[in-house]
């Protein structure tokens, strides 16, 4: 599985489509995938939702789109290669059964011609006069972009502006959107007053935060929503209207590993989107994710040194939930040790470097670093999940890295904490088992 698709809240259920090989654990022949939920946490597989049809539009692949309800029709726009193309799809009330427009394509070809390097991750919305769209794009040897279009029906579209697009900018000057010439999977939506537009890219996952007026967004302030492997975002309003955040959490072993595992990719855990005071994203995990949770271990007040580290005992697995928040004094560095060999042979670290102000992971197979700003008095709180191979870390309800990590032996499953280049106090460490959500999973890791 890859990219999340449509996800959606109808009928007092929540449903997730995704790219699905269903054939093999490699990606080929893309189909949607389909899960339900009552509360996104427990989810149970349904039938596939959409396959490629032979010799139709979307005759190589059914890629990644989006879901609305249509004067109460459950409606999808997603992408039909090759060539990319915009197509729509309605079903019944349960989503079960899809019967394809009978004219599709709606959009057969991308506006801008030879330039274009990419037409595809349509993002639909409705405003008082019609439907939108945008369409994630790349303009050749310019940036990427967003493609803005109207519909009265979500049948027949025209092509308005570019929405949004990056602009070239010099090496030294700040700034994410100049990083690829192509934005995919493009999520445009409302936000506490603003509005949020989130693209994936080269630069891994870009946000914007912004104005949205005269149906052109302005950019005001950027950032990343996930500094590691999480790609391909979609988010939803839940059934109360708070915005949720999923991506894609990508494998870092070989292509041989995960065909002989006999599966690949995983969902990210769900997140809640917020915004905060200063015009930036914030970012948590989900609040009802507490279910899940087992007993709990806690250790407060731990004095950290250099070149001491300090183990957590009793860690109960490798299917946990830490919330652990650090003191940093004199401390340049500080941080936990995950997945840890008891000889010391392997482990995982999750750290933040205060001179760099980086959060950071640390595994065999990559490093991942993002730019994280603590305030003169603010302590670090890190908020881990560990699930098998995954790992999802937010820290002070900013910053997120997501990563993968494979452990060679059975046995690592050891926790410390430690700090470097001072001294720092780990003021408390909390650690729970976590249940699994059902035991028909979106897949296991």
């Amino acid at each position: 599985m890859n990219d999340p698709n449509a996800p959606i809240y109808f009928g007092g259920k929540y449903h997730m489509f995704y790219q699905h090989h269903p054939y093999g654990a490699y990606w080929a022949n893309m189909h949607w995938g389909h899960a339900v939920s009552e509360d996104m946490i427990h989810w149970k597989h349904l039938p596939i939702a959409l396959a490629p049809t032979p010799g139709g539009p979307d005759k190589d692949g059914v890629f990644t789109g989006c879901a609305v309800i249509d004067n109460g029709i459950p409606t999808v726009i997603y992408t039909g290669v090759r060539p990319e193309v915009v197509m729509v799809a309605s079903s019944d009330d349960e989503m079960i059964r899809w019967t394809k427009y009978s004219g599709n394509p709606v959009i057969s070809r991308p506006p801008g011609g030879a330039k274009v390097v990419g037409f595809r991750d349509p993002c639909v919305w409705k405003e008082n006069d019609g439907w939108y769209m945008i369409v994630g794009t790349g303009i050749k040897g310019e940036s990427g972009g967003a493609l803005l279009f109207r519909s009265p029906d979500l049948h027949t579209w025209r092509y308005l502006d570019p929405l949004c697009t990056g602009k070239v900018r010099p090496k030294d000057e700040p700034g994410l959107v100049a990083q690829s010439d192509m934005w995919e999977c493009p999520d445009f939506f409302p936000l506490f007053g603003k509005h949020a537009l989130i693209v994936s890219t080269k630069a891994k996952s870009p946000y914007f935060i912004g104005k949205y007026s005269g149906h052109k967004f302005i950019p005001e302030t950027e950032g990343h929503t996930d500094f590691g492997a999480a790609y391909a975002a979609k988010t939803m309003p839940d059934a109360t209207g708070r915005r949720i955040y999923w991506a894609w959490i990508p494998e870092r072993r070989a292509k041989d590993a995960f065909i002989a595992a006999g599966w690949a990719g995983v969902m990210s855990l769900p997140r809640l989107l917020t915004l905060r005071p200063d015009n930036t994203l914030g970012i948590e995990p989900l609040p009802e994710l507490k279910t899940l949770r087992g007993a709990r271990s806690e250790f407060r007040n731990i004095e950290l040194r250099p070149g001491k580290d300090q183990p957590i005992q009793g860690t109960p697995g490798d299917t946990i939930e830490i919330v652990a928040e650090f003191e940093l004094n004199n401390a340049q560095e500080v941080g936990l040790k995950l997945r840890a060999a008891p000889d010391g042979s392997e482990q995982t670290v999750a750290g933040y470097d205060r001179g760099e102000e980086q959060l950071f992971t640390e595994t065999t197979q990559a490093v991942q670093k993002g730019h994280l700003t603590l305030g003169p008095q603010e302590t670090l709180r890190l908020h881990i999940f560990l699930d098998g191979s995954v790992m999802e870390i937010f820290a002070n309800g900013r910053a997120c890295v997501s990563e993968r990590m494979y452990p060679t032996q059975p046995d690592s499953l050891g926790i410390s904490v430690y700090a470097r280049g001072g001294t720092a106090r780990l003021k408390s460490i909390e650690i729970w088992p976590v249940r699994p959500i059902s035991t028909n999973r979106l897949t296991s890791s």
